[in-house]
């Protein structure tokens, strides 16, 4: 909730025209679910995804063992209608 209560902050007191959400791994769905929350109930029909505005994809680097692994991320841009 904190998380939404920022987007929407930025929206409204800070005069934002756009807000992007980023998280990956295991937060990939928190992400999705703030994007959605703040787009549905609380500044609904006022803010939408922006067009071409879901990015996804993968990262690599090396884990506290020096192990080289892959990450995937999301980035979600809101827009103010």
């Amino acid at each position: 909730m904190n998380y939404v209560t920022g987007v929407v902050m930025q929206f409204t007191t800070q005069g934002a025209e756009e807000v992007v959400i980023k998280s990956r791994g295991r937060f990939i769905s928190r992400a999705v679910d703030v994007a959605e929350v703040a787009r549905k109930r609380f500044l609904e029909g006022q803010i939408d995804i922006a067009p071409n505005g879901i990015e996804v994809g993968s990262e690599e680097f090396d884990n506290k063992e020096g192990k080289r692994i892959r990450v995937s991320y999301v980035e979600i841009k809101l827009i103010k209608k």
